[in-house]
C-alpha cells in the first residue's frame, strides 16, 4: 500500500513538471548593461536576474554575482543547483540555494562575458525539475586603462597669419575600457602647453589657431595635448601627446634695400658687360615668397643694366655702354626691387617694392687715341699721278687734346708701294698710279699712337675706291672665224659680232660699230649696227671666187660711250669657201688649211676622203 502511494505521488509530480518545457520558460535576463530589470515570473520556470561580475576585483573570499532559482524551489533544501559551461567550478561556483560567486580576478579586456548553463535537480529523484538554463555573466568594466595616443608625436604645418579658428590638425587617443558602460572610455582633450596661440576642441581633439602668428617672429611651436578619461572627473587616467606645429611662409613682407645710397666706380676702359657692383634687398620671407627682380628706373638705363642673381637674390649692375671720363665723370641711377610673386591678400599693407640710389664714379684711364671715324671711305681716280692726295684721317688723345699723335699704315708689301701717310697730320697720298682694272678697291689700316705713351695705339679702317677713267678702248671679245660661200648672194648675213670694255660705265656700256674709213669705198661687205651692242656682217655683192681672193680682211671700227669716248679698229678675217650658200665649217676650215699648203681642189677632196674613211 505504501509502495503504491509513493508511485502515485511520483507520477503526479512528473505531470506537474511537464508544462515547464523550454517553450514555457522565461529567459528574462537582458544582455545589456542596463540596471536590474524587474523580475519576471512565469508559472513553473526559472527565476533569475541579469548577472554581472566586476573586473579587477581581488578578494580572499568568493564575491557574490547573483542568484538563479526555480520557482519550484520551496527553500526546503529539496533542490540542488549544478553549474556548467565557461569557468564553471573554477571561476564561478554556485551554492545549493542558487547563489553564484566569482572566485578569481576577471579582466574584461581579455574576456567580456562568460556563457554558462544551470540545472535544478531534485535531491530525492536526482531528476531535473526545470529544463537546463543557458545564461551569460557579463564582466562589468572598471576604469583600469589609460588613454593612449597611438599616432604621436604629431607634426603639423599651417600658414602663418592664418585667421583665428583655422584648423591645424587633429589628435586622437584611444582607451581600452568599455565605451558602452560608464565614463571609463569617454575622453576629454585639453591644452597643457600652447596657449594663447592654439586651442583644442575638448571632444574631438581638433587643434585650432587661437590668434594670428607671424613666421618671421617665431616659426615653430611645441604644443602638448592631454587626453583624460572619465570625462575629466576625479580619479581619471590621462595621457599627453606633443604636437610640433610649423608655420609655413606666405609673402607678407616687402623687400628692403640694405642701404639707401650705394657708391660704386668703374673705369672708362671697362668693356661693355663689366660688373660695376651689386645691390641687395632683404626679404624676411623665404623660398619663392622672397624671390625678387631688380630694375633701373629713368634715363640712366641706356648706360647701365641690372640683372637678378636668382641664387643670391642680388642685383648685379652691368655696364651697358662704354663710359667716358672726359665726357661725364659721375652717373646716378635709381635701382628698384619688386617681389616676383605677390599675395593679393597683403596688398593693403603697401607696395611690395623698394628703391635705392646708386652713384657711380667714372675712373680716368690713359686711353689710346680716338679716330674721328672708325671707318673712312675715300676715292681717287685711276691713273692719278704719284703723290696725289687720297684723303686725311684724324685722331686725338682723349686724355689731353694737346698731346700729338703719330700716324702710320699697317699694310702688306703690295700696299706699301701704293700709299703713304704723313705721320704728323694723317694725310694719305699715292706712291704710284693706280689701275682700277687691276684692283677697284684698296683696304688699308691706319694706326694712331700717343707720342707720350707709345703703348697706346688705336686703329681705323680706310677703304679707298679707285674711280674709273675711260682708258680702255672696246674690242672684240674673241677671235671670230668667219666664212663666206663662193655663191653667196648680196645682203647675206655671214657673222654677228659684239664688243667688250674693261672700263666701268656708270650708265652702262654702249658700243657703236662701223667699217673703218679705209674700207668703206671698196668693200664687198657691210656692217649693220643693231643698237644693242652687237652688229651683223653682210655681203655687199654676189659671188666670190676663191681662186681670185682666198680671204678678206675687214677693218671694223668700235666706239664706246665713255668720257672721253675711245675707239679701236678690229680686223675681221673672212675666208672664201667652196660652197653654194650654206657653209660647212669643217670643210671650209680644212679647205683653207690645204689651200694655204698649196693643194688644189682635187687633192683637197682626196685628203678629205681619206680623213672621212679613217673616221
Amino acid at each position: 500500500m505504501n509502495c503504491s502511494t509513493s508511485l502515485l505521488s511520483l507520477v503526479l509530480m512528473l505531470v506537474r513538471l511537464w508544462p515547464c518545457s523550454p517553450s514555457m520558460q522565461n529567459h528574462s535576463a537582458q544582455n545589456t548593461d542596463q540596471s536590474f530589470t524587474a523580475v519576471q515570473r512565469v508559472k513553473h520556470g526559472w527565476v533569475w536576474e541579469p548577472l554581472f561580475a566586476t573586473e579587477e576585483q581581488t578578494s580572499v573570499v568568493p564575491v557574490y554575482v547573483g542568484q538563479l532559482k526555480s520557482d519550484l524551489d520551496k527553500q526546503d533544501g529539496n533542490l540542488k543547483y549544478i553549474l556548467t559551461g565557461e569557468g564553471a567550478g573554477s571561476i564561478f561556483i554556485i551554492e545549493n540555494n542558487g547563489k553564484i560567486y566569482v572566485t578569481q580576478k576577471l579582466d574584461r579586456e581579455k574576456k567580456p562575458f562568460y556563457t554558462l548553463r544551470a540545472q535544478a535537480i531534485n535531491r530525492s529523484t536526482q531528476l531535473p525539475v526545470e529544463p537546463e538554463l543557458e545564461f551569460v555573466i557579463k564582466v562589468r568594466d572598471v576604469n583600469d586603462h589609460e588613454p593612449q595616443f597611438l599616432d604621436g608625436p604629431y607634426v603639423a604645418t599651417v600658414p602663418e597669419m592664418s585667421p583665428e579658428g583655422t584648423s591645424v590638425t587633429q589628435v586622437t587617443a584611444t582607451d581600452g575600457d568599455d565605451p558602452s558602460y560608464g565614463n571609463s572610455a569617454r575622453l576629454l582633450y585639453s591644452l597643457i602647453q600652447g596657449q594663447p596661440y592654439f586651442s583644442v576642441e575638448p571632444k574631438t581633439g581638433v587643434i585650432r589657431m587661437a590668434s594670428q602668428m607671424d613666421r618671421e617672429t617665431k616659426d615653430q611651436y611645441l604644443v602638448i595635448i592631454q587626453a583624460k578619461d572619465m570625462v575629466g572627473q576625479a580619479g581619471a587616467f590621462s595621457a599627453t601627446a606633443t604636437v610640433t606645429i610649423n608655420l609655413s611662409d606666405i609673402n607678407d613682407n616687402p623687400p628692403k634695400f640694405q642701404q639707401r645710397l650705394y657708391y660704386m666706380s668703374v673705369s672708362e676702359e671697362a668693356p661693355v658687360g663689366t660688373t660695376v657692383g651689386k645691390v641687395f634687398a632683404e626679404d624676411s620671407d623665404i623660398g619663392d615668397n622672397a624671390a625678387m627682380n631688380y630694375f633701373i628706373e629713368g634715363d640712366s638705363s641706356d648706360v647701365f643694366d641690372i640683372i637678378t642673381n636668382n641664387e643670391t637674390q642680388e642685383g648685379i649692375i652691368l655696364l651697358k655702354k662704354r663710359v667716358d671720363y672726359e665726357s661725364k665723370r659721375r652717373h646716378s641711377i635709381r635701382a628698384k626691387v619688386v617681389n616676383r610673386y605677390i599675395d593679393d591678400r597683403f596688398l593693403k599693407e603697401g607696395p611690395f617694392e623698394d628703391t635705392t640710389i646708386v652713384k657711380i664714379n667714372v675712373e680716368d684711364a690713359d686711353e689710346p687715341p680716338v679716330f674721328t671715324f672708325e671707318n673712312y671711305v675715300m676715292e681717287i681716280a685711276e691713273a692719278a699721278v704719284s703723290g696725289s692726295l687720297v684723303g686725311v684721317v684724324t685722331a686725338r688723345d682723349p686724355d689731353n687734346d694737346d698731346c700729338p699723335v703719330r700716324y702710320s699704315i699697317v699694310h702688306g708689301m703690295h700696299l706699301k708701294r701704293l700709299f703713304s701717310i704723313n705721320e704728323h697730320n694723317g694725310t694719305i697720298i699715292t706712291t704710284k698710279p693706280l689701275d682700277r682694272e687691276i684692283a677697284s678697291w684698296h683696304n688699308i689700316t691706319v694706326t694712331a699712337t700717343e707720342t707720350r705713351n707709345p703703348e697706346k695705339i688705336s686703329e681705323a679702317n680706310v677703304y679707298i675706291q679707285v674711280l674709273n677713267v675711260n682708258d680702255h678702248a672696246p674690242e672684240f671679245p674673241k677671235y671670230y672665224e668667219t666664212f663666206v660661200c663662193e655663191n653667196a648672194v648680196s645682203g647675206q648675213l655671214i657673222q654677228s659680232i659684239s664688243a667688250v670694255d674693261q672700263d666701268d660705265s656708270a650708265e652702262g656700256h654702249h658700243f657703236y660699230f662701223s667699217l673703218a674709213q679705209e674700207a668703206t669705198n671698196n668693200s664687198r661687205f657691210t656692217v649693220k649696227d643693231n643698237q644693242d651692242n652687237t652688229a651683223g656682217i653682210f655681203t655687199a655683192k654676189s659671188g666670190f671666187r676663191r681662186q681670185e681672193q682666198f680671204s678678206f680682211y675687214l677693218p671694223i671700227l668700235i666706239l664706246d660711250n665713255g668720257t672721253p669716248p675711245l675707239t679701236s679698229t678690229n680686223t675681221l678675217t673672212i675666208t672664201v669657201c667652196d660652197c653654194d650658200t650654206e657653209v660647212n665649217t669643217f670643210y671650209c676650215r680644212y679647205g683653207a688649211f690645204m689651200y694655204a699648203m698649196g693643194l688644189n681642189t682635187e687633192a683637197l677632196v682626196a685628203v678629205l676622203a681619206c680623213i672621212l674613211t679613217l673616221l
